[in-house]
């Protein structure tokens, strides 16, 4: 089993509709980690009033380990679902995972 860290990355807007799609395939996605962040970009961006004051935009971070041959039918599913330019994803490999206990 080959193993890759899909990142997706999404104005906080759509966090809902992003947790729900990646719900959507619990036997693809067991778990998963979220964070907030700010993100600064130049292709064109839908921002608030108040990010582009800051100079800067709210984005939820969502990480998820998973088998790589279901990492673009997810991504695929994903973009069906939620068809955002906003959001963008990566997936790197994963070397290591486990447990300390």
């Amino acid at each position: 089993m080959s193993l890759v860290q899909l990142t997706l990355v999404a104005p906080r807007r759509l966090e809902d509709a992003l947790v729900e799609g990646l719900l959507a395939n619990p036997e693809w996605t067991t778990g998963f980690t979220m964070a907030w962040a700010e993100g600064h970009g130049t292709r064109g961006e839908v921002l608030s009033v108040q990010e582009e004051v800051r100079g800067r935009a709210d984005r939820c971070v969502v990480q998820v380990v998973i088998e790589a041959q279901l990492a673009q039918q997810l991504i695929d599913k994903l973009k069906a679902a939620l068809p955002a330019r906003e959001v963008i994803y990566w997936i790197l490999p994963v070397t290591a995972m486990g447990r300390l206990a």
